[in-house]
């Protein structure tokens, strides 16, 4: 396991009321959020969509810091769709993700080559090495 030198920063939330069905809020607000469970009619997002939404988010953040130490420059529609599935085995429940990663206009290799480093200086890319399945497929 890796210690981290120096925390850059912590993002803090407070959930309640229900965990799944309840709220979620942010210490500086800038985060407040209704729950539901997936599949529910219930008219909140829930924690799949949320961890999809960071790891896509810090995925493109990662590429942008592989790309000019290959000579590219991202187009303004790099795009990656994530998809994460909560799914069971058994009496457990767990996690699957699929990343569909677009970069328009960048040669096919040079792109693969992108995604590769993201991957592996990724955060979120990190935690879920060994621990879930994970596709990530350039399109």
């Amino acid at each position: 396991m890796t210690t981290i030198e120096k925390v850059l920063y912590t993002g803090k939330t407070h959930t309640s009321s229900g965990g799944r069905n309840g709220t979620s809020r942010s210490s500086d607000g800038r985060l407040d959020i209704k729950l539901s469970s997936p599949g529910t009619a219930g008219d909140g997002t829930n924690p799949e969509q949320l961890f999809a939404a960071g790891w896509s988010a810090c995925f493109i953040g990662a590429m942008g810091l592989a790309a000019p130490r290959l000579g590219v420059k991202l187009p303004e529609d790099l795009a990656v769709d994530a998809e994460v599935d909560l799914g069971t085995e058994g009496d457990g429940y767990f996690l699957q993700a699929r990343l569909n990663v677009s970069v328009p206009g960048v040669p096919r290799e040079l792109a693969q080559a992108i995604v590769d480093a993201a991957h592996q200086t990724c955060p979120y890319s990190k935690a879920t090495h060994g621990n879930i399945d994970v596709v990530i497929t350039l399109v």
